[in-house]
């Protein structure tokens, strides 16, 4: 289970059932996947995402080897072995606040760093043949590359350009992408070349981010890009004054106004930074 896409009352009802009535909509009793793993494995990837209410349970189900279904007064009793998967650093999740930390003691027993899709480039061409029969399957079509958009995709994806930061999930999303775009079935040359152009921009785009100062605040895509061109542009300039007549009096043809500069620090300041720091990043 992708613990990313529970949520509230599902990520209650998934993991620990409930019983009807315990929310609205609970018109049958259900058994959640701890009841169901008992006596087995159960396989909780992205464990990370859980919110820290189902984290609580979460620890009391392991320790205990009982919980409370949703809604329900009465502890069903279950006996697993847990496997937990992540992409987060979980000591930098702890420090956060987003990961209780005896949850994470508990857990944190065997961790095995499992290698990126880019350090297994000999996974890749099965894989990319397997997404896109899956794709195929899924929306009960045809489809299939043209000979030459083959090579040039195969030898892309298996070069060192290719970085797949998303792993199996970002390659999975690439193939689908051609795959959906296809004409008559074939995914051609044309289609390929623009598939590989919108990657490389991807990837460029995330490292332009990943310039951005360690102590930030979690911000979102938009305020972080246009953060980004602020601070290049205070790089690029002598004085915070100069940079604060750049981005707010670039297109003035009348006297600059004295507050550019003001208006420059006032920004800087929401997200914990100064003139200093502009120069450094």
């Amino acid at each position: 289970m992708n613990c990313a896409t529970l949520r509230g009352d599902n990520a209650m009802s998934t993991l620990f059932g409930h019983v009807k009535g315990a929310f609205t909509g609970a018109i049958q009793p259900r058994n959640g996947l701890l009841c169901e793993a008992d006596g087995g494995i159960l396989f909780l990837d992205e464990v990370a995402e859980l919110g820290l209410d189902e984290q609580a349970m979460l620890l009391k189900a392991i320790e205990e080897k009982s919980f409370l279904p949703y809604g329900s007064d009465k502890e069903i009793r279950s006996d697993f072995q847990l496997i937990a998967g992540t992409h987060r650093d979980l000591r930098d999740w702890v420090a956060q606040g987003k990961l209780r930390e005896d949850l994470y003691a508990r857990i944190n027993m065997w961790t095995y760093q499992l290698p990126g899709l880019a350090q297994r480039r000999e996974d890749i061409e099965p894989n990319i043949d397997y997404e896109l029969a899956r794709y195929a399957q899924m929306q009960q079509t045809q489809v299939r590359f043209d000979k030459e958009a083959r090579q040039i995709y195969l030898h892309f994806a298996c070069s060192e350009q290719a970085q797949w930061r998303g792993n199996f999930r970002e390659l999975s999303a690439s193939v689908a992408r051609m795959a959906t775009f296809a004409e008559n079935g074939r995914i051609n040359q044309l289609l390929v070349e623009e598939e590989i152009t919108r990657l490389k921009q991807n990837w460029r785009v995330e490292d332009h981010v990943f310039l951005l100062p360690n102590t930030l605040p979690e911000i979102d895509l938009f305020d972080r890009q246009q953060l980004e061109t602020v601070i290049k542009i205070c790089r690029e300039s002598s004085s915070l004054s100069e940079a604060g007549r750049k981005l707010f009096a670039v297109s003035r043809q009348q006297k600059k106004q004295p507050n550019d500069a003001d208006r420059l620090r006032k920004y800087l300041a929401r997200f914990g930074l100064d003139w200093e720091n502009t120069q450094h990043y």
